[in-house]
């Protein structure tokens, strides 16, 4: 693998700054932040300064009068929300503000993944007229809803959109939409997930319907955190704020479902084991999609809100269950893909496979599996009868939403983001489909032979590395999209000593010192190194790209080196 240095090797000693170390300013430039103001905002986290007014934003006001208005004439509430982890938070988060304003008379409905795909639909519109409900609220979902939104209308409901996603050309006639993607939106971060957009409309809810009470919210942050990291939207400006509270609410949460979860999943959170965003990330956020992958997104809902021990206990093991189910049964697909691709997709610029067995909570995962190992556009489908359903993910180059929107004429629907995205395309359509496609692919102008390149943030010598740094790189955090956990490169590295540890000896463990006679002798730790480099000994001289971090064992802290990649020096 290649190593591409976004800022090569600079002398640091003539960097000038009384406040923020010199490495930490040079990496936040790589992050587009450069101004004086941008550093301090970046490192201040001021929840009632940092967070914008809600009800600055478009159409807020009349989405609060609306809500009110449903409270004073006793109107039932339906949330529609999506069957990801951010979209079941965001139904929590509203569900649990609205009712701790007033409105207990609220029904959450997520519609089926299998049997109803992403999205408002026609089948549920009608379900819910059949309650009585006066009033729908989306979440993470509706903004492409156009006949969706004209049925409600028709059948005598509001419908108060509040998404996320790129807006299309042509919008709903909701009663109001909230989506920080509409032009001269009001919202002051642009990139807030799903949750992050619900708890936008709850903190205007509050501060018109009960401001005595704001501070009750925040005990909400446990779920805005795990739904935007589920996300992956940049954790930059008020998002990095709504995470960085959100995982001290996390570590102290009074969810018994989420401590239900822990206990089940073996996962180490308490005020003493503070989560960081890779736990968020890998263990649980998957857990939380796993409902909704392998069978109804009601699961993992349901146990975020309980509130009985006992109860919460047996959704947490059938939570567990479904995420063991998805881990095996992505394995057995991702595995059958492989072999298509080998076969039938070598020389094209992209892979598509389709089986009717396949389930359709599954797609994306394998999707992305295979877009990482073979670095190509990736469409993976569900043939049911009469349409396929299929999801889409994409390498960096290509944006999946401009191809897909070449191809709009053989598509029943299609939304998503630039690199993750999901269609459904009628039976008699898809070889048209297919062609569109490849089509679009061929005009990208994007040599797909190159070798992946691993990015480096910046070359650093020995000397450069103390203690001073690595407590300013913890400032940087939370680590995620847009703000990843800083990489560096480090040259003429000697190793002192080494040995394989861990399970099997799958791990590499290293002491090492610098080649320009410095007394500083560095821990690094390569976890899956422990078969790569077999040739490697004592007194080779080695570049290592790393993460730098403090590990603490026992007590003791030190500075330790996570290796990514290392070369024998030239």
């Amino acid at each position: 693998m290649d190593w591409k240095i976004k800022i090569e090797e600079i002398d640091l000693k003539n960097i000038s700054s009384k406040k923020y170390h010199p490495v930490v300013l040079e990496l936040l430039k790589t992050r587009g932040i450069t101004s004086s103001e941008d550093v301090e905002n970046f490192f201040e986290f001021d929840y009632d300064k940092n967070l914008g007014d809600p009800l600055a934003i478009l159409q807020m006001e009349k989405t609060v009068e609306r809500v009110m208005t449903a409270k004073k004439n006793q109107e039932k509430i339906a949330i529609f929300g999506d069957y990801d982890a951010d979209g079941v938070t965001a139904s929590v988060v509203l569900r649990e503000a609205l009712e701790e304003l007033g409105l207990p008379d609220i029904i959450c409905y997520i519609p089926d993944r299998q049997l109803e795909g992403y999205g408002m639909n026609e089948k549920a519109i009608n379900y819910l007229h059949g309650q009585k409900i006066k009033l729908i609220i989306t979440v993470d979902c509706g903004i492409t809803g156009i006949k969706e939104v004209q049925k409600a209308k028709d059948l005598g409901m509001d419908v108060i959109i509040t998404d996320h996603h790129r807006v299309p050309q042509n919008l709903p006639d909701a009663f109001s939409i909230i989506n920080p993607n509409i032009e001269n939106s009001g919202f002051k971060c642009q990139d807030l997930a799903g949750v992050g957009v619900a708890y936008k409309l709850a903190q205007a809810l509050y501060k018109k319907m009960a401001p005595e009470k704001i501070e009750k919210l925040k005990w909400a942050l446990d779920l805005v955190a795990i739904g935007t990291i589920a996300d992956c939207v940049p954790l930059l400006g008020e998002n990095r704020v709504l995470v960085k509270y959100g995982l001290i609410v996390l570590s102290k949460t009074r969810r018994v479902g989420l401590n239900e979860m822990f206990k089940v999943g073996r996962i180490t959170i308490d005020e003493n084991n503070p989560p960081d965003t890779h736990r968020v990330a890998f263990q649980i956020a998957p857990r939380i999609n796993a409902a909704g992958r392998m069978d109804h997104a009601n699961v993992s809902y349901n146990l975020l809100g309980e509130k009985d021990v006992v109860r919460a206990r047996e959704l947490a093991l059938e939570v567990e269950g479904k995420n063991q189910e998805r881990q095996k049964v992505t394995g057995e697909i991702v595995r059958e893909v492989q072999i298509i691709a080998e076969n039938s997709f070598r020389d094209k610029k992209y892979i598509l496979a389709a089986n009717p067995h396949w389930p359709v909570g599954i797609l994306g995962l394998v999707a992305g599996k295979i877009c990482d190992q073979f670095q190509k556009p990736v469409v993976i489908c569900q043939k049911q009868e009469g349409e396929y359903v299929g999801s889409l993910r994409s390498i960096s180059q290509i944006d999946i939403m401009e191809v897909l929107g070449e191809c709009r004429e053989t598509l029943k629907r299609f939304g998503g983001h630039a690199q993750a995205a999901g269609i459904t395309v009628a039976k008699e359509n898809m070889e048209k489909f297919y062609e569109s496609f490849e089509k679009s692919l061929e005009g990208k102008t994007v040599d797909l032979s190159v070798a992946p390149m691993l990015d480096v943030d910046l070359e650093i010598k020995t000397e450069d590395i103390n203690w001073d740094l690595v407590g300013e790189l913890k400032k940087m955090e939370p680590f995620g999209q847009g703000n990843p956990e800083p990489v560096f490169l480090t040259r003429n590295l000697i190793v002192s000593e080494l040995k394989t540890v861990g399970n099997g000896n799958g791990h590499l463990k290293m002491a090492l010192r610098g080649g320009d006679n410095s007394p500083k002798i560095f821990d690094a730790i390569g976890f899956g190194f422990g078969s790569r480099f077999p040739d490697l000994k004592k007194e080779d001289k080695i570049d290592i790209v790393y993460n730098l971090s403090e590990d603490e064992w026992n007590g003791n802290k030190k500075m330790q080196m996570k290796l990514i990649d290392l070369k024998i020096a030239e």
